[in-house]
């Protein structure tokens, strides 16, 4: 065979993969419509998924569910206000990736709540004298927020998750 053979047989070779290739993607196109779908993937089931773990994230960082999980007896005042201010960085970086999914006003309400319960330790801690403990820290954090007038911003922003939430699965 000489080299234009060759050519011609790679080049009928390649019109029929294309052919078939066309073909494919059309019937998979095809297929496609006759479903009802309109795309093979959604994204619905991570956003939910994200607001859930948000609604997580809220209740984690809330105070009193962060004073009862991370209370550690004979801790001073300083060392257990930092322990606090930890447990929440921590949480909401583990977190930080589903703002991807959910929308800039859930996000920043979540971000407002941890921005607000780290100001709270923090102004309840350089309340205390330097030898009050972490029991006495605690104990003014959750007096703090049982005094609260206009109901805890932790609520407000599970409430909007919720309302968020609820309009994806409409």
């Amino acid at each position: 065979m000489d080299q234009n053979m060759i050519n011609l047989l790679i080049a009928l070779m390649a019109l029929l993969v294309s052919f078939y290739c066309f073909y494919l993607v059309n019937d998979f196109r095809k297929k496609a419509k006759q479903s009802g779908d309109k795309d093979s993937f959604s994204s619905r089931p991570l956003q939910l998924q994200a607001y859930e773990r948000l609604v997580m994230l809220s209740e984690r960082i809330s105070i009193p569910n962060l004073v009862s999980r991370a209370n550690q007896p004979g801790l001073g005042c300083r060392d257990m206000q930092l322990l606090l201010i930890e447990s929440i960085k921590q949480e909401f970086e583990y977190n930080a990736s589903q703002q991807i999914y959910v929308s800039p006003v859930a996000w920043e309400a979540v971000t407002n709540l941890k921005e607000q319960n780290m100001l709270i330790i923090n102004q309840v801690g350089a309340s205390l004298p330097p030898e009050a403990s972490g029991t006495d820290l605690n104990k003014r954090l959750l007096e703090f927020v049982m005094t609260q007038k206009k109901g805890a911003l932790h609520t407000i922003v599970l409430e909007a998750l919720n309302f968020e939430a609820k309009k994806l699965m409409r």
